[in-house]
């Protein structure tokens, strides 16, 4: 037998703010989703919650058989990380991209003008946009800042979907981030070739148009998402996201400091993504914007708001007691950043059947930039304290 002194371990200093991981908890309690908060200019994670959580004690001793099947058959998931494994459709978030897309392949330009009168005949098939009565004469601006289907519905149309599938790529979509956490998502990005070895079926021009909105065969995180929020934030550099600020050794040693990693950029022009970025600017801060309940004093905010749908339509009106299904009720996301000048903090946010992300995403958003910019930062969380985090 012998005996091995103790050695002091290494301190892994994290990114995430304490202050803006507590706020993003509290603000998501009660109900199913998660919360991604990234600085744009390093790619440094800044809050990461997913809700329902779990107490990871209960794990130490052993769990007993009724707790565990308690946690496996909750429909709300607690044990998945909704924040990097959570794969939804990006709903009106990914019109984005297709403005990107679309302004950069020439097919639009910043004042052609699309009419919408509520739908968009496609085929023999009438594809509606939300607003029923329509949104009148649209240009890039006012599709951004109110979302119009329509509009977008052409856009895609025009640029046939291998194209948006190359940009929405190149926006780091379909693919792991490559933050330091297991099982991390890969969504999905829908391409024909995909379709035919997939289901062994051709791609038909109609399904481009569910694809333009971030319908149909598309999946995102909320990782990936807040990844190309900071991206078209910063001037379109993407950065991989990184949990970890420095290693020291027990003797105060650097052991690591993780400088910013740029894994990508943008294909667009300067000049088409301020265009892109104008739009944005317009759905929180303009008269008729989407996301005008996210303003806060002081603070300009960009965003999108997206509406992802769960089911079909005729589902969707299914009803218990005159209420719709709440299973069947749609995700509502919203993706942000801030201050629109000079952003310090992006955000993607999604609440599980929320409907509206006007409504249920929006806010959390604003409440997280409010915290951020208002509160002097707060000391690195240690990973000792890793219950910090939230979520196993």
């Amino acid at each position: 037998l012998q005996t091995v002194p103790a050695r002091s371990g290494h301190n892994v200093y994290l990114t995430i703010d304490r202050r803006l991981q507590q706020r993003a908890e509290a603000l998501l309690q009660g109900q199913a989703g998660a919360v991604v908060a990234l600085d744009p200019n390093t790619g440094e994670v800044l809050a990461l919650a997913s809700t329902p959580a779990f107490d990871q004690n209960d794990f130490i001793t052993g769990l007993s058989r009724d707790k565990w099947n308690a946690l496996i058959n909750n429909p709300l998931r607690p044990l998945n990380n909704k924040a990097i494994q959570g794969e939804y459709p990006p709903a009106s978030t990914y019109k984005t991209i297709n403005a990107m897309a679309g302004l950069q392949e020439g097919v639009i330009t910043e004042n052609d003008i699309i009419f919408c009168p509520g739908h968009y005949r496609f085929g023999n098939r009438s594809y509606r946009c939300w607003r029923r009565g329509g949104h009148g004469s649209v240009d890039l601006n006012k599709a951004l800042a109110e979302s119009c289907d329509v509009y977008f519905y052409q856009v895609g149309q025009r640029l046939g979907i291998d194209r948006l599938a190359w940009y929405a790529k190149a926006a780091g979509l379909g693919a792991k981030t490559g933050i330091e956490l297991d099982h991390e998502g890969r969504g999905l990005v829908p391409t024909a070739d995909w379709k035919k070895k997939r289901f062994g079926i051709a791609w038909q021009p109609g399904e481009t148009l569910s694809v333009a909105i971030g319908q149909g065969f598309n999946l995102a995180t909320p990782l990936q998402m807040a990844v190309f929020t900071a991206a078209v934030a910063n001037g379109g550099v993407r950065y991989r996201p990184t949990l970890v600020k420095r290693v020291v050794s027990g003797e105060g040693d650097d052991i690591l400091d993780n400088t910013p990693r740029v894994v990508g950029r943008l294909p667009v022009s300067e000049a088409n993504l301020a265009l892109v970025k104008k739009g944005l600017w317009e759905v929180v801060q303009g008269e008729r914007g989407t996301a005008r309940i996210a303003r806060l004093k002081g603070t300009d905010i960009s965003g999108k708001t997206g509406t992802a749908q769960v089911v079909g339509r005729e589902k969707l009106e299914e009803s218990e007691g005159g209420a719709t299904v709440r299973k069947y009720m749609d995700h509502a996301w919203f993706v942000a950043y801030a201050p629109s000048e000079a952003p310090q903090i992006a955000i993607a946010v999604i609440v599980e059947h929320g409907e509206h992300g006007s409504s249920a995403a929006a806010p959390v958003a604003r409440e997280l930039v409010k915290t951020y910019l208002e509160s002097a930062p707060s000391d690195p969380v240690v990973a000792a304290d890793a219950g910090d985090l939230g979520h196993g």
